[in-house]
């Protein structure tokens, strides 16, 4: 009678897991949308293509050793005792012989991307991006080429590099337009800098990426690029006062 019962509850089990799984196989399309304004995967810019080209080899990576230990795995379990490989083939041979290869890939892709990232010293354009709680203020050239400042909306040209000079009023917020590249904190006191480019015309949204209060949900922003040979977007509803270089 016990063998039958054991018999019986694994059935049972299975058949949630296959109703489990199915439910979850039928999920998998509405939770990989990954489109939108704030996708990370549709890049338009070369530091959101670096980042994306990181992502899915880091996700490579991390299925190829996932894969390993799932093999080692029915391995151990199929194995019989006294018998196989020894402790220094499973150690040496795959422990090590196979990640470490597959994580020193992945690090140097990483540091070769992360340098790719950095601000030169060259004549890219120069922009500013202030966070206070709960607003993001930018200066930037403005149709007659000088300093304009403008609260919660970016004004660049598209196709062309720009440095975004990035500084806080209060406490530690981030600037991340996810299709134009990564995340880089303001930090009270310090200014980071960004190199950002954005490959077409277009709108591109942004936010704060750190938890910076109560109104941290509506410290969002806007980058407007626009067509360098067409004549400049409308900034005046944008514009707060001019800002001294």
């Amino acid at each position: 009678m016990l063998p039958a019962a054991f018999l019986t509850h694994a059935r049972f089990l299975l058949r949630r897991f296959c109703q489990h799984k199915t439910a979850a196989a039928l999920a998998v399309p509405l939770l990989a949308a990954c489109e939108g304004p704030l996708s990370t995967l549709s890049p338009s810019g070369p530091a959101a293509e670096d980042a994306a080209r990181l992502l899915w080899g880091m996700l490579i990576g991390g299925g190829l050793i996932t894969l390993m230990i799932c093999v080692m795995l029915v391995l151990a379990i199929r194995a019989r005792a006294g018998s196989g490989r020894g402790e220094r083939f499973w150690i040496w041979g795959w422990g090590l012989g196979f990640s470490l290869p597959v994580l020193t890939i992945l690090v140097g892709f990483s540091l070769w991307i992360g340098e790719r990232m950095l601000a030169r010293a060259d004549d890219a354009l120069r922009v500013e991006a202030h966070a206070a709680r709960w607003d993001w203020e930018f200066v930037q050239p403005g149709p007659d080429g000088q300093p304009v400042r403008t609260e919660t909306t970016l004004f660049v040209p598209a196709g062309s590099s720009f440095d975004v000079f990035i500084s806080s009023e209060d406490v530690i917020h981030s600037f991340w337009v996810p299709q134009l590249g990564g995340k880089m904190d303001a930090v009270p006191g310090h200014v980071n800098v960004h190199r950002l480019r954005a490959d077409a015309p277009g709108t591109y949204e942004g936010l704060c990426a750190e938890f910076c209060g109560v109104g941290h949900p509506f410290m969002r922003f806007t980058v407007i690029a626009y067509d360098p040979a067409a004549p400049m977007p409308d900034m005046s509803e944008y514009i707060i006062e001019d800002a001294q270089p």
